[in-house]
Order: C-alpha cells, then sequence, then structure tokens
C-alpha cells in the first residue's frame, strides 16, 4: 500500500508516465419490447422482460497526471487479451516513453510474464523492459485510481440496457471524449501519514524493549 501511495507522489514526469490499469464487465442486454421514447411530461419506459445477449469486459487506461483515459473492450479477459492491451499501451499510446510506471491489482492474469504468452521472447521482452509495475495490495484495489475511474464510467454511461459489444464500444468512446478533451484528473488526497494513522490496524504491533 505504501509503495503504491508513495508512486502517486511523484511529480508528473513526461519520459515516465504514471498510469492505472483496471477492467470490468458488463453483461449485454437487448430489449424485448422496443422501447417508449420519451414524450413532454413523460420519462421514457421500457419493459421488464429482456433478452441476455453474453457479456464484454472493459480494459480501463487512466493516466491520472494527465487527465487521459482510453478503454478498450473485448470479448474476453485472457492473458492474451491483457497483452495486447500492454502492448496498445507501450507503441499506440506512449511511444515516447523511457519507461511506463503501472499501477494494478492482484488479479491473476495482470502479469507482465503473460508477454510471452502472446508474443515471441524477444518481442515480449522488449515490452517486458517498457514497464515498471506497482500492483495494489489484496482486497484493495480502491488503491487504483483506474477503479475510481471504472466508477464514473458505469455511473455516466453504462446504467442502462446496452445490446452488443460494439455500441458498447461506442458509447464508451463518446464518453471518454469530452473527458480526454477537458483533462479531468483524480485530486487525489489519500497519502502514506494518512494510512499509517487510519489503517493502523493493518500494521504489526512492535513490543517496546527496556533498553534500561
Amino acid at each position: 500500500m505504501e509503495d503504491v501511495l508513495d508512486v502517486y507522489q511523484r511529480p508528473k514526469d513526461e519520459k515516465r508516465p504514471l498510469v492505472c490499469l483496471d477492467e470490468a464487465s458488463k453483461q449485454l442486454v437487448a430489449d424485448v419490447t422496443p422501447p417508449v421514447p420519451m414524450q413532454p411530461g413523460r420519462p421514457a419506459r421500457e419493459d421488464y422482460e429482456y433478452e441476455r445477449r453474453g457479456t464484454a469486459n472493459m480494459f480501463m487506461l487512466f493516466a491520472p497526471l494527465a487527465g487521459w483515459r482510453h478503454v478498450k473492450v473485448t470479448e474476453r479477459r485472457t492473458i492474451i487479451d491483457f497483452a495486447h492491451v500492454l502492448r496498445d499501451l507501450s507503441d499506440v499510446h506512449f511511444p515516447q516513453a523511457e519507461k511506463i510506471v503501472l499501477v494494478m491489482d492482484n488479479l491473476n492474469t495482470h502479469k507482465l510474464s503473460t508477454l510471452y504468452r502472446a508474443f515471441p521472447p524477444e518481442e515480449a521482452r522488449r515490452l517486458y523492459e517498457r514497464f515498471e509495475v506497482h500492483h495494489t495490495p489484496k482486497h484493495a484495489s480502491w488503491l487504483n485510481m483506474a477503479e475510481c475511474e471504472l466508477s464514473a464510467l458505469s455511473r455516466q454511461c453504462l446504467s442502462r440496457r446496452i445490446e452488443s459489444q460494439e455500441l458498447l464500444a461506442a458509447e464508451i468512446a463518446a464518453w471518454q471524449q469530452p473527458r480526454n478533451q477537458t483533462n479531468v484528473r483524480v485530486d487525489w488526497q489519500f497519502r502514506t501519514p494518512d494510512a499509517r494513522i487510519k489503517l493502523k490496524r493493518l500494521y504489526p504491533k512492535l513490543a517496546l524493549v527496556n533498553s534500561t
């Protein structure tokens, strides 16, 4: 925890951008009966019956100091999907960075070793060297600022029926564009001294030794 909090206190560095990564799934649901659109004095209405159309996965990449985010929608959340997200982060989004400081949780697929499952050894090693990884502790994903951004996405864009992966990707793109244009950031206030006070129960209790 303190390692991640210390990373968040580093000044902005274009050569070593801070990026938080997280992911979430979205159930795809279609209407069986066409909804009734809103009218003056009457809200939109939809039937309780719906059709399940599987799920889609959303990889959130969030650079909190730059106010930039990118969501990649995939059919699944396999280690191959994750490895390709890392390659996009390195070669498409931050190709000029000397090293990308990456914060992510301890999900079983969130390991740089997955690069070797997706790419030839030379390419995997090249990408491996592009990242400086910091994992949040288990059961402490709230330390990942990408989770804050996923929460905003869920509230502002996804709280309704979306029937296809293509529509999901289009809606998310429309959501993230104005946030990137206005550089919406996270004002992170929780720091290591705060953690040592508010979460002191998590620290080991050391017995004082009497030297006399």
